[in-house]
């Protein structure tokens, strides 16, 4: 049977994507589900929560609601949450239930604003996609929200030129599902060090503001697939470029660099710029597997190119990231049996330790990811941000 896991683990539902991805903004968010489902997101996807508030909330949908179709109960619970909390917005997304039965959670929203006079908006989910879906909608609909229009930006256009520095870049999708806590500054220090200023960092270290100034920017860097939606807007709305990648080993990270520079200088104009880097700096090599989401395992497969030398295969696990990212050679698969039959060829395999009793008898490089194992395997976390890791050295020795 497709899509069936009898071993693996499964990735993080669309609605704790939207809860991650909403973390750090000073808003509401409410999943309508059932009571006691919240502790899936805040227990096993969000390592934030031991650190740092959020008003993040389920609905507490019964049985009787959802066959009834009690909505004016929700709009009263989330209107007198809204009024003692006072956030700076409100957010719901839907279970699987709100979905099947049609509530409109856009009216909901509607009527929840219309009351509080605080912003509301719904992100569309459907709990049956992965996280990647969830957050990029999530980011797509606060920019939506909140970042200015092209009026307002040409209105302050002389007093941010005279402030900017230098090139000023936006970090979109960055969220602890894809990335260990720690990495948003690791991305900062590396985009100071080659002279660029950061503009926003949308999901990790951020704030509403940041979301404000968007498009103040110059160029955007997407290190996930939840920031390509964000990206494709702000390119649309405000001529902003953008380029995909993660900046992991120096090599590569250099390389990423100069294609950031390159499109910052292409603001406002026509035509295209190379959005995959990584597909530029990689070879092939169907005896070295790099599994998981596309952004991160394409960069990843790139600096193994052009750190140590040695070809990948790139296995995209989750199975709506950005397919755009993989080559001809890389498929993308969340069939637990098709994968064991793919990795057959593979001598090396790099890739969440959820993932080692289907890789065979070949080397297993663990590489922990949030979003499959979530906190089972933080211990053994690494930052790969502008450095080397020391896998790289036994890479270079393989073939």
């Amino acid at each position: 049977m497709n899509q069936t896991a009898r071993i693996i683990s499964i990735y993080v539902a669309d609605t704790s994507g939207v809860c991650s991805a909403l973390y750090e903004f000073g808003g509401m968010t409410v999943i309508h589900d059932a009571s006691g489902c919240n502790s899936t997101y805040t227990t096993h996807d969000e390592p934030r929560w031991y650190d740092m508030d959020s008003m993040m909330y389920i609905s507490g949908l019964t049985e009787n609601d959802a066959v009834m179709g009690n909505d004016d109960k929700f709009i009263d619970d989330l209107v007198t949450a809204a009024e003692e909390l006072r956030p700076e917005y409100i957010a719901i997304c839907a279970s699987p239930m709100p979905a099947m039965i049609g509530i409109d959670m856009d009216a909901i929203a509607y009527e929840v604003e219309n009351q509080t006079g605080i912003p509301a908006f719904y992100v569309k989910t459907n709990g049956m996609q992965s996280y990647i879906t969830g957050a990029g909608n999530a980011f797509l609909k606060l920019s939506e929200r909140f970042t200015g229009t092209l009026d307002e930006l040409k209105d302050s256009a002389t007093d941010i030129d005279n402030a900017a520095s230098g090139t000023r870049v936006n970090i979109l999708g960055m969220t602890p599902l894809d990335f260990p806590l720690g990495t948003d500054k690791e991305i900062r220090k590396w985009l100071v060090k080659n002279g660029f200023e950061v503009n926003s960092c949308i999901g990790m270290g951020t704030s509403l503001d940041e979301v404000r100034r968007l498009n103040r920017a110059d160029v955007s860097i997407v290190v996930s697939s939840a920031g390509r939606p964000l990206a494709e807007s702000l390119k649309q709305r405000y001529g902003i470029p953008y380029i995909v990648g993660v900046p992991y080993g120096k090599c590569f990270a250099a390389f990423l660099a100069e294609e950031l520079r390159t499109a910052a200088g292409k603001k406002g104009t026509p035509g295209e710029v190379v959005t995959n880097v990584a597909g530029k700096y990689r070879s092939f090599d169907s005896r070295i597997a790099v599994f998981g989401e596309s952004v991160l395992a394409t960069s990843l497969a790139a600096a193994i190119s052009v750190c140590t030398g040695q070809g990948t295969r790139v296995l995209e696990t989750v199975g709506d990231g950005d397919m755009s990212q993989l080559s001809e050679s890389d498929i993308s698969c969340d069939d637990e049996e098709r994968l064991e039959e793919e990795l057959k060829a593979s001598e090396i395999v790099i890739a969440d330790p959820l993932f080692r009793p289907i890789c065979g008898d070949g080397e297993f490089i663990r590489l922990p990811h949030d979003a499959f194992s979530g906190r089972c395997y933080k211990s053994e976390e690494i930052n790969m941000i502008d450095t080397d890791v020391p896998f790289f050295n036994r890479l270079k020795e393989f073939g």
